[in-house]
């Protein structure tokens, strides 16, 4: 559960960063009733109205092929984060979607079936720092996360008002949905008649087919002087750079990564897994896997941009850098 700063010491000036407070954002809040699910359909088996056609079920997705990968690497960078050993898995056959759900497409889903995200039910939700005014700052200053101040916890944010009330999503459709829970993506998967990826299958399809290669490209940063992804660049949390051109969330197609056709699959905003972080976790809400890092990722602190890096949140966590992205079985 999260501390959050009541008296902020004096002495904050040298506080170091330890990590990006990326497995910080859990809510302190009971757990949500089922949420109502409304249709004109049939609902299917998980209680969700079915979406695609059978003509249309796979676009935008690309066949990932079964057979025995190794995810993990021998050589961990946050040995904390259980990134070793490597370990060799077989998955089969398996569609992954090419995006991040985008804001257009998870108010397609939002539309159809009336849901209600369980940020709007809670009422707020986490908010970098960079992205309120001076004034809202002061405002929140006593709701930041404890170990990690750029946090604010605030009103009227949900995937709609993605950096405040007073903010909105129509010039950003494009760029992929947020502040939306572990419980939120596996109900519009469920709806489009698929599911989350395990974190298995997450990592195959993020290596692209290489061996013990850091990104889904290669082991380079920036092969031909080029940015490939959507990180912070300069010093944080005061100074990004944007020299990708990127302050916060890219579009869902701005970066195709590897061979598989996906884009963004490390960076831009962390994406859910279906697997628990501890098989024998007995929290409720349990904490869930989710890879890839996100536009707030930097070597100096939260080298979490690597295939095989990971980090976890509990179910009803939300955060303006955490999204997902569906797998379907053939």
């Amino acid at each position: 559960m999260i501390l959050y700063i009541l008296i902020i010491a004096a002495n904050l000036v040298g506080f170091s960063y330890p990590d990006c407070g990326c497995n910080k954002l859990n809510r302190d809040a009971p757990q949500v009733d089922k949420i109502e699910n409304h249709c004109s359909k049939s609902k299917d088996e998980n209680g969700f109205c079915p979406q695609s056609s059978e003509e249309s079920k796979f676009n935008d997705m690309s066949l990932i092929p079964g057979g025995q990968y190794q995810i993990g690497t021998n050589t961990p960078h946050f040995v904390a984060d259980n990134e070793s050993p490597e370990l060799d898995v077989q998955i089969k056959d398996f569609y992954m979607d090419k995006y991040e759900v985008s804001n257009r497409r998870f108010r397609e889903f939002v539309e159809a079936t009336n849901y209600v995200t369980e940020t709007e039910k809670f009422g707020d939700s986490f908010v970098f720092k960079s992205f309120l005014s001076k004034k809202m700052r002061e405002e929140y200053k006593d709701f930041r996360v404890a170990s990690a101040l750029w946090w604010y916890k605030v009103k009227g944010t949900d995937w709609q008002h993605p950096y405040g009330p007073e903010s909105d999503i129509n010039g950003i459709l494009d760029h992929p949905v947020v502040h939306v829970t572990w419980n939120d993506a596996v109900a519009f998967c469920a709806w489009e008649g698929k599911r989350l990826p395990t974190e298995a299958e997450w990592e195959v399809t993020c290596r692209g087919g290489k061996k013990r290669k850091l990104f889904p490209w290669g082991s380079k940063l920036m092969p031909k002087d080029r940015h490939w992804l959507n990180i912070w660049q300069g010093e944080f949390p005061d100074d990004n750079t944007k020299e990708d051109g990127y302050e916060g969330t890219c579009p869902v197609d701005s970066y195709k990564q590897n061979i598989f056709d996906m884009y963004n699959i490390v960076g831009n905003v962390w994406e859910w897994t279906s697997d628990l972080w501890d098989e024998n976790d007995k929290n409720n809400p349990p904490n869930r896997v989710k890879k890839g890092g996100s536009y707030l990722c930097h070597e100096s602190y939260c080298y979490r941009y690597r295939c095989a890096a990971r980090s976890q949140n509990t179910e009803d966590s939300s955060a303006g850098n955490l999204g997902f992205r569906c797998a379907k079985n053939l």
